[in-house]
């Protein structure tokens, strides 16, 4: 990533609207005085979501906020939609489902607007479905409740916003560990994010610092020696051997290209 880019914010879902806004304010303080798009796309009840944001960030003083939302994939070409983006400060995705917004916007001139915005400076942020939908592979469906069995997953190109990693969400409060190292079992090179609810990575120069109450779990399958992904039958446990994890909290940071994180922090 450019140092002229603007900077990307992947949330766990379920963060703070009410209470001291750590990670909310974390986005209105990138916006400044510019215009704040609620990018509602992952949603079939928008209205709700949009009126939920548009009071948070209101109450964080952001008082420039629209709405985008698309109800086909043939909208992501509007021009006024395109217009919106060009001259906004950042984009907020909400949570929903984060295959209609890479199936609706994704490969389409509203997507290449959002990246130009990112390219000169504007942040992108988004909560659930909308921090999924940034790595490049993204988690669409599997079981979060059990150890991975093989076949039980479901995965997507997403945005790809940020390369090389692959974004799992309410983390620890729906028992994901499993489905995240069925992820990486099946794309190693990739290197698993899990992120707990009001909880996010803020990512700026290929290095991503962890805010809110929650944790960060990383999970690296670069050195891994053995796995069954290949070979077992559908419904067979995963087995993988050398797999690498970290743990982090607020105030953690962790480099995306040495895979290593920084110095503890006590706080």
């Amino acid at each position: 990533m450019s140092d002229t880019q603007g900077i990307l914010i992947a949330i766990g879902g379920h963060e703070d609207k009410d209470g001291d806004r750590t990670i909310l304010k974390a986005v209105a303080e990138q916006v400044a005085d510019g215009c704040l798009v609620i990018a509602t796309v992952a949603s079939q009840d928008p209205e709700q979501y949009f009126e939920a944001y548009r009071a948070a960030f209101g109450a964080l003083g952001v008082s420039d906020v629209a709405e985008l939302y698309v109800d086909n994939r043939a909208q992501a070409d509007d021009p006024e939609l395109r217009a919106l983006i060009a001259g906004a400060g950042g984009i907020f995705f909400t949570g929903g489902d984060q295959l209609r917004i890479a199936s609706q916007i994704g490969d389409t001139p509203l997507e290449e607007e959002i990246r130009t915005l990112h390219k000169r400076g504007g942040v992108i942020a988004g909560t659930s479905a909308g921090a999924s939908v940034q790595s490049d592979v993204m988690l669409v469906d599997g079981s979060g409740d059990e150890s991975y069995r093989i076949g039980d997953m479901h995965m997507a190109p997403g945005l790809g916003l940020i390369p090389d990693v692959i974004i799992d969400q309410h983390f620890a409060e729906r028992g994901r560990i499993g489905r995240l190292l069925g992820a990486i079992a099946h794309n190693p090179r990739l290197l698993g994010v899990g992120i707990d609810e009001d909880t996010a990575i803020v990512i700026e120069s290929n290095r991503f610092k962890v805010i809110g109450s929650g944790a960060v779990t990383v999970v690296d399958a670069g050195h891994v020696t053995r796995s069954n992904i290949a070979e077992a039958k559908p419904d067979r446990v995963l087995s993988i051997h050398d797999v690498v994890m970290h743990v982090l909290s607020a105030g953690d940071d962790f480099d995306l290209g040495s895979r290593r994180p920084g110095t503890i922090r006590s706080e």
